[in-house]
This record gives structure tokens, sequence and C-alpha cells, in this order.
């Protein structure tokens, strides 16, 4: 499927989903306090489909803005009420239950969370392990002694098995310390402590696609030769003609000494046709490659053949590891994912906030639906992995204390039981003016980000 209509597929399926899951939240647990939904939305702007349902006809739709949606509930403040409806009203229900009602959005995405982690884990999580390759000696990691071939055991406290899980460790330990302490296993069996200084790096460090960079590390990858072994069918490869077993000479007179330096080739080239030199069945032949064109996870255009290299069987055993698990040990694992990735998340949000945390992590829905293509387009487990990350996104920002949104809402109803009585209309219309201004600063920040990811 082309890559495009892939990721404008799997955004619109995430954002609907994520945003229905939001909404069923304040909808059931307002429907369980007695306050009458009047509409249940999808979307925002005109209706595409409406429907009136139930004892209460409340309107069900689906809107031309897909970008969200909203639960409408009978308010006093937004209209004049029958006095047979009145105790069914919004501002009318106890303070705790108007709080249970904001808080059930946020709450049902972290439960959406905990259920997607505890099917990506039940189906099963391949990774690298977190194995050590290239390093500079200059550099950060250099300098702490980290060396090539070194296998990440523990980083801070916690005890990781795949490069992802090393990922979002050194991120969390970097944040709690501005140091990454790590525990590593030498090629040699022995065990060492690395510490790595990055006082005053943070914001560097945690900008989209610098970390490793910034760090002086790469991921451990084999020195493969630049010989075919699997073809994707629908690939570029494919389609001019390469096969299993051919060995690339010559990329556009460029000789060619490793898969690696293959690879960088093809990335480099996104659309181009270029003139290759192969060795099959012991005889060199010239042909052309169109290559074909991906959108990388953080939104870049690379070149992709569908092509693999030649391995052994049994290679990549042992440098693979799963995290599969039964049903029961599933959830749990699923629980301490949602539970880690929340607080990592909290932490990156109010480290932007005080400026220590790069603002080029604001993505917008272009970023976001690049994502959501690049990880449909790996699998299962990779997209529910996405679904995950952006639902607790989503439950974390709406409980941030600004006006509009429920976390704004519930100061208010606090401020409400601390005062005795609500809010003024004045203080509420300031507070909503400034929660305008706010998101209209992070839609900003994201737009601009995208803009940027896509143009650079």
């Amino acid at each position: 499927m082309n890559m495009f209509l892939l990721s404008v597929i799997a955004f619109f399926f995430a954002i609907g989903v994520l945003v229905a899951i939001h909404e069923w939240g304040h909808y059931i647990v307002a429907r369980m306090s007695g306050v009458k939904v009047l509409r249940f939305s999808i979307g925002f702007g005109k209706p595409l489909w409406l429907r009136r349902s139930g004892p209460d006809q409340t309107e069900y739709c689906l809107a031309a803005i897909p970008l969200g949606g909203y639960v409408k509930l009978l308010d006093e403040r937004e209209g004049d009420v029958s006095p047979d409806e009145v105790h069914r009203t919004f501002n009318r229900a106890p303070i705790s239950s108007r709080i249970a009602i904001l808080l059930a959005g946020p709450f049902m995405n972290f439960i959406f969370a905990i259920l997607a982690y505890w099917l990506m884990y039940s189906v099963g999580v391949p990774g690298l392990q977190p194995i050590v390759g290239a390093i500079e000696p200059t550099t950060i990691a250099g300098e702490a002694g980290l060396q090539k071939q070194d296998r990440i055991m523990v980083v801070g406290d916690q005890r990781v098995s795949t490069w992802e899980g090393a990922v979002l460790a050194i991120l969390d330990e970097m944040l709690d310390s501005e140091q990454i302490r790590m525990e590593v296993q030498r090629i040699d069996g022995s065990q060492a402590n690395v510490s790595m200084n990055v006082a005053g790096k943070v914001n560097e460090l945690t900008e989209p696609g610098r970390l490793f960079t910034g760090l002086g590390l790469q991921p451990w990858a084999p020195d493969f030769e630049p010989v075919i072994g699997e073809v994707l069918a629908d690939g570029s490869a494919a389609a001019a003609g390469l096969r299993a077993g051919d060995r690339v000479l010559l990329a556009d007179d460029l000789p060619l000494a490793t898969w690696a330096e293959w690879v960088e080739f093809i990335r480099a080239n996104p659309g181009k046709d270029v003139m290759l030199t192969i060795e099959r069945d012991g005889r060199n032949t010239d042909m052309t490659l169109l290559i074909g064109e991906l959108t990388a996870e953080d939104g870049s255009i690379i070149g992709r053949i569908g092509a693999g290299p030649e391995v052994a069987d049994g290679f990549y055993d042992q440098y693979l590891s799963r995290q599969q698990y039964p049903v029961f040990e599933a959830l749990r694992a699923g629980v301490d994912r949602t539970w880690a990735m929340s607080m990592l998340t909290v932490k990156m949000v109010s480290r932007i906030v005080t400026g220590d945390v790069s603002v080029k992590n604001i993505s917008g829905p272009i970023n976001i639906a690049q994502a959501a293509g690049y990880s449909a387009s790996i699998g299962l487990s990779s997209f529910l992995n996405f679904l995950a990350v952006v639902s607790l996104s989503l439950g974390i920002l709406n409980l941030l204390p600004i006006p509009i949104l429920d976390g704004g809402q519930v100061v208010y109803q606090i401020l409400e039981a601390i005062k005795g009585g609500p809010l003024s209309m004045r203080v509420q219309l300031i507070g909503q003016q400034v929660g305008i201004v706010l998101l209209i600063i992070v839609m900003g920040f994201a737009f601009y980000n995208d803009l940027s990811r896509v143009f650079s």
C-alpha cells in the first residue's frame, strides 16, 4: 500500500479510536451520575452523520473536522433548562460527580494504554538486544569508557533487554540526574560500570534523532557483505531484477565493501535511478535500479528497495530479544509499561515547560500521521505501541491545568469547593481565554516542528 495512504488511514483510525475512548469515559460516567448527555461527537464542526437514540434522544455524530471530539452535557450556563430537568444538569451535580466526569476521559486513555500494551506483550514484541556498536572516542560515550559490543544490562536502576527499553531508561535517567549510569557486559564476559555526564546537554540530546549522535554511540550492526538475500516481491529491487545471491559491487561507480555502505547509499537517494554493477554467477552485470521512497519515523524521506542481506541461518537469534509473556504476566507488563511511560511523559512535559527539554519534541498531526503509518507498516506490535503512547499523551495532555482542558475544569471544581460557590463568569471567561492562547502557542510549536521535519 502507498505509504501516504497508509499514514492517512492509520492516523484517522488511531485518532478516531482514541478520541472515542476518551469521550466514552466522560459519557458513561455522566450517565452513571444522572447528568443528561445531549451529544456525543467524534470530530468538530458540521455533522456528517447524526443519529438520535435512547430515552434522552442523545445525538451521536461524526463531524467534519476529525481532530478531536466532545460530549455535550445539559448545563444551565449554556442555555435555558426546563424546570423538570434542572436536577440533571452538570452544574447542579455534586462537585465529586463533576470531577469524576471530567477525569473519566483521561482515565479511559490510561486504561486503553494498559490494554494495548497487554495485547502487545501477549502477541510478542521483537527487538534487538542492547549491544553497543561504533563508539566515537572523543564523545560523551567514548570518554565515559563505553566500548564497542558492550551489552547494556542496567541503566540507572532499570534492567533492560532491548534497545527500545534501553533508550527509554536512558531518557528517564538523563531527566532525573543529568547522569546516565550503566552496567554493561564486555565482550569477554566481564562486568563494568559506566557513567556518562550530560549536564547542560539535555536540551540538545532530547531533540528528535539526536540522542545517539549526541552521546557518540550507535546500536551494534553486523558487518555483512553487500550480498542480496531476501527480495520482497513488491519492492523496487524485485522490479529491477535483483535476485538472492547477487553481490553489489558498484552503485553509480561507488565501490561497496559492506552492506551498511549499501544501505547508506540507498537511504540517501530516494526516488533516483542509479546504475549498479553486480556479480551474479561469477560474472559482472550492469543494471538500472529505481530506488523507492519511505517516510521514516522522524518524517524524513529515505530510500528503500525491499531487499535484505544474505544471512546465515540462526545468525540473528543471538542478537534478537523477543518480549512475549503469558496472559497474566503480559497484563502486569502492560501496567508497568503504562506507569513508566506516563512518568517519562510527565517528566518530558515539565522539562519542556522549564526549557530543559527541546520543544522540538512537540509533534502535530503531520508527524503523528507519519508515525502512525510507519508503525502500521512494521506490524501489529509496533502499531499497538504507537496507539498506547498516543493514548497516554492524550490523557496526560487533558490533565494539564489549562482551563479549556479537563484538568483545568477540575481545578475550577476544586476552587468552587474551597470557595463554597461557583467562580464568577468573568473569572471563568478570562481562564478560557488564557487557555485558548496557551493551546494556540502549543499548536504553533507543533505545526512548526512538523513543517520543519518535512522541509528540512
